[in-house]
């Protein structure tokens, strides 16, 4: 089968950074679906692991946790899905990732495609979507009620794939006002069309940004991107007994900031179910298919951004390249073998 892989941790720029390769077809396990994948997205953890986890012996890595396609066979202990269905997932760290024409799934993890997207359209929304969620209704504890409320929620970098799908269900599910951080005209309006009430600007200081709206202390924050230079002023802003929820990567917070307020701090990291097999791990298949449902009754949209065109090595290190730039406005979809 067709994929692509990279070999060695080099720069997106680099024509050996990712590979078009011939690969092995691969089994499924158990409880595993054999999709023929359709569509991918890429993700900031696609570029990270490309450039800084190594392949084993030489052998090819395969990448990718975004995928659409379409279920070819199944396990024998398999019961939610049948060949034929069309499928939408992020899959684990620990396996192969989708960038290949065929890859193989835990169906647990896996939900029903929503049936007025395409491939391409579906791609874009699995792993942010699970992130968002998790994140919103599971760290964060915010209640899934639409009613009129007196909280608020910060989402820090609002434009891109995770805040793209945040705002959605915040301002759909939940009576919060929603404001939004984005430096561009065309990132601001972008967000402002998702849902958030407000949309501020990162680049200046969050704290005076949140008093012009009018609006000083937030009950909740979704800290997405760049949490080292925005924590004190995350801190600050926070109401007592607050919640905040990070997703990235910070090198050193000082969380002797939160105690005064007793505000707590989540990490959200949707790799966790499938990474520890935990006993809830359906909960994505489940959290999946309530996201199709939306989407099919139009609450939700996808967050498809760009388009870069069929899924080869030289299209996807384009896209590697883009989301390194972190200009992205929603997802970089690729179709097609």
């Amino acid at each position: 089968m067709k994929a692509i892989a990279y070999f060695q941790n080099l720069p997106a720029t680099d024509p050996q950074s990712l590979q078009d390769i011939t690969a092995p077809e691969p089994v499924p396990g158990d409880h595993d679906l054999l999709v023929e994948v359709k569509a991918i997205s890429v993700n900031p953890v696609d570029v990270k692991i490309r450039a800084n986890r190594k392949p084993k012996d030489g052998q090819p890595e395969i990448i990718g946790w975004d995928a659409a396609g379409i279920v070819r066979a199944v396990g024998a202990k398999t019961s939610l899905f049948a060949p034929g269905d069309r499928v939408w997932y992020a899959g684990a760290l620990t396996r192969p990732g989708a960038n290949s024409e065929l890859h193989v799934v835990d169906e647990r993890i896996v939900g029903r495609m929503p049936q007025r997207l395409d491939f391409a359209q579906a791609a874009a929304l699995p792993l942010t979507t699970i992130t968002a969620w998790e994140l919103l209704f599971d760290r964060l504890r915010v209640l899934d009620n639409a009613a009129p409320s007196q909280g608020s929620l910060l989402v820090v970098g609002a434009a891109g794939g995770v805040g793209s799908i945040l705002v959605q269900l915040a301002r759909q599910l939940t009576g919060l006002t929603i404001i939004g951080t984005a430096s561009r005209p065309e990132t601001q309006a972008w967000v402002t069309e998702l849902g958030a009430h407000h949309v501020i600007d990162h680049t200046r200081p969050l704290a005076e940004e949140l008093k012009r709206i009018g609006h000083p202390q937030v009950s909740f924050i979704a800290g997405l991107t760049q949490t080292d230079q925005h924590f004190p002023q995350l801190a600050e802003a926070i109401a007592p007994q607050g919640r905040i929820a990070l997703i990235d990567d910070p090198s050193a917070i000082d969380v002797r900031l939160l105690k005064g307020k007793s505000a707590s701090l989540h990490w959200e990291f949707m790799f966790a179910r499938p990474l520890h097999n935990t006993p809830d791990l359906i909960a994505q298949h489940e959290l999946l298919n309530q996201a199709a449902r939306l989407i099919d009754n139009g609450t939700l949209r996808t967050t498809l951004g760009e388009h870069y065109g069929r899924i080869n090595a030289e299209n996807l290190r384009r896209a590697h390249a883009f989301i390194e730039s972190g200009k992205a406005r929603g997802k970089v979809v690729l179709e097609g073998f």
